[in-house]
């Protein structure tokens, strides 16, 4: 693969990170490719030393989203990490998707049932209005207990989903170094 090739194919595969990040890579592999000349290696040589420009791209969006979501760990930063961890191998669809799949079901669970609480004298009033009959004190006030106690677990599933938020990003970068193979390299 010639110098022109790699560099064609590395920014096809890099067009879901920013124009700037984009070209400061492009840079780097263009500085690479010139020192290796100036070694007197061939193009050839230099790309295949260099590896597959898909792989080396999807490592890149990888680590960027990565970056964005240890940032600001936003659902949406999350998310994308959580796919380009995924596109980094076949096995992290089983590995990365059901601890997601299964954290985001506990954090869904925890805010319905919090909603549901807080709203449950709303709910108690409806019924209230539609069948008068059945008004009971008892019922008035446990759907004021529910509102209390749904006020209290939606506070405490704020600060959940911050903190596990933050547990999953780190999951993410620990299992991106695994793939890389860069645990071996850490301990040293």
């Amino acid at each position: 693969m010639t110098k022109k090739e790699f560099l064609q194919q590395l920014n096809i595969s890099l067009k879901r990170l920013p124009a700037d990040e984009r070209e400061d890579m492009l840079q780097d592999f263009e500085e690479h490719f010139a020192i290796g000349l100036a070694e007197g290696k061939k193009e050839a040589e230099i790309a295949a030393a260099l590896g597959s420009p898909r792989q080396i791209a999807k490592d890149a969006v990888a680590s960027y989203h990565l970056q964005q979501a240890g940032t600001k760990a936003t659902p949406g930063n999350v998310f994308r990490a959580m796919w380009a961890i995924i596109g980094l191998g076949f096995f992290n669809l089983v590995i990365v998707l059901g601890p997601f799949i299964g954290l985001v079901s506990m954090i869904f669970a925890g805010w319905v049932v919090a909603a549901s609480f807080i709203a449950s004298p709303f709910l108690w009033l409806i019924q209230t209005i539609l069948y008068a009959s059945s008004f009971t004190m008892f019922e008035l006030f446990v759907s004021i207990g529910l509102c209390g106690l749904g006020i209290f677990i939606a506070l405490g599933m704020f600060y959940v989903t911050r903190i596990l938020s933050k547990w999953f990003v780190r999951y993410l970068k620990f299992n991106a170094r695994l793939v890389k193979g860069g645990l071996i390299h850490d301990n040293h």
